[in-house]
């Protein structure tokens, strides 16, 4: 597929850049690393399990990841959809009716529990005046900052848990600007926006390897298990041609890998000052996951459930989920007193916090920790993060560092792949040298 378009990394952003070029006719080339699809959001096999790198949560307001999952066939049963509920059990609930917004909201507040009158009004004056503020500060604080103002248990039940889960930074260090988004897209947003959307399988099945499929029907290549190390580029009468270790020439490239090695392949390529100081400047977040496995009748009270002060923030009941019977997981996002624990301690300590929520437990038969140290980049403050679009006409780039309303999250991943997409196809038939 010489003089076309290749893709370096076949995570979320780099299969909706292909799933996206391919709805408009324009097979591509992708080159993945490893043999299993997905990057960041991956399955793996565990001692006979199929399940995944890392917990994560899809809403509903992930519009561009479930049109992309309907455009491929993803099954349909691959996400449960439910209302809003999250739940610590025996100190906070709130869960959202099947009502129109922003009614939805509001009922859910009024029969929220663990909360005060006082709270509840506290809260909904909260996402009033962001809206009256159409979710814009005047300047890029920290979400503690903004959160200020509100009562204890509304921070530590509803505000805090949804920053870590969604910018997967400490409320004190974390952007409020994109909190203040996410929060716009999701309970600000109309009802089904709200909607938890719980994984029923693993993240590869969920659109990687049902996207590879159709793409594979519409000429697209996917060479699994090849690494490219280095992007090189010469000059012809009509524009630049890179080559991905050798191979080419391509007229485009889109890079999809993590920031780290989307520096590394980037190598001495001109013109890129700018665009290596941000990749340089992103710090890094952690996320930890710790699976424990006992007998098959065990379950959680709900599928999801938070934990209060605790190691895990949030515990997943798999066999509720997708039938893996008697398998929590638990989730810890960013940095925390679980750093430095090694594996068969962090384990011991998150088998006590489920056990007060499920007493009497016997023993886990197994656990296994999987922790990603660059899980996301830090959303921080005033943060700058490049754009799809590079100096090098053709040179472009995806993944879930790219500058958007979004953190870190799948969507953020979805829409800077289709970004590119779009980008890339403009320039087809273009003049030499032309940058849409």
């Amino acid at each position: 597929m010489a003089d076309g378009i290749a893709i370096v990394g076949a995570g979320y952003a780099g299969l909706a850049a292909a799933v996206e070029l391919a709805g408009r006719g324009v097979a591509c080339e992708i080159f993945e690393a490893s043999r299993t699809l997905g990057g960041r959001a991956r399955a793996v096999e565990i001692d006979g399990l199929t399940l995944d790198n890392g917990a994560h949560i899809l809403v509903g307001a992930y519009a561009e990841t479930l049109r992309l999952m309907r455009q491929v066939e993803a099954p349909a049963d691959a996400l449960k959809r439910q209302p809003l509920h999250l739940e610590f059990p025996g100190r906070f609930r709130l869960r959202a009716p099947a009502l129109p917004a922003p009614l939805h909201l509001a009922a859910a507040l009024a029969g929220a529990r663990g909360l005060s009158w006082r709270e509840k009004f506290a809260t909904l004056r909260f996402m009033q005046g962001l809206k009256a503020r159409r979710f814009r500060l005047p300047a890029d604080i920290t979400v503690a900052e903004l959160l200020a103002q509100q009562p204890d248990r509304p921070r530590r039940f509803l505000w805090e848990p949804l920053c870590l889960a969604a910018l997967n930074t400490p409320p004190a260090e974390a952007s409020a600007q994109v909190f203040a988004h996410v929060l716009r897209d999701s309970l600000a947003a109309g009802r089904a926006a709200s909607d938890l959307l719980l994984p029923a399988t693993d993240f590869s099945a969920l659109f990687p390897e049902p996207a590879a499929r159709w793409l594979a029907a519409r000429g697209t290549v996917i060479h699994r298990g090849t690494r490219i190390g280095s992007i090189g580029m010469t000059m012809a009468d009509d524009g630049e041609r890179y080559f991905l270790d050798g191979r080419g020439p391509y007229r485009q490239v889109i890079v999809a890998v993590a920031p780290q090695h989307a520096a590394a392949l980037l190598g001495v390529l001109p013109r890129l000052t700018l665009l290596r100081e941000q990749l340089a400047a992103l710090r890094w977040q952690p996320i930890v996951t710790c699976y424990l496995r006992y007998p098959p009748h065990v379950r959680l009270p709900v599928p999801m459930a938070g934990v209060e002060g605790g190691y895990a923030q949030w515990l997943f009941d798999r066999g509720a989920l997708c039938g893996q019977h008697g398998v929590i997981g638990a989730v810890i996002s960013g940095p925390g007193r679980h750093d430095g624990l090694d594996a068969g301690a962090l384990a011991t300590r998150i088998d006590a916090e489920v056990r007060r929520i499920v007493p009497g437990l016997p023993e886990p038969a197994w656990h296994r920790v999987i922790a990603e140290k660059r899980a996301t980049f830090a959303c921080t403050p005033g943060l700058s993060r490049p754009w799809v679009e590079t100096p090098l006409p053709g040179l472009l780039l995806a993944g879930d560092y790219i500058d958007g309303d979004y953190p870190a999250t799948i969507e953020g991943a979805v829409r800077s792949g289709v970004a590119a997409a779009l980008s890339a196809h403009g320039r087809i038939g273009q003049p030499a040298g032309h940058q849409p």
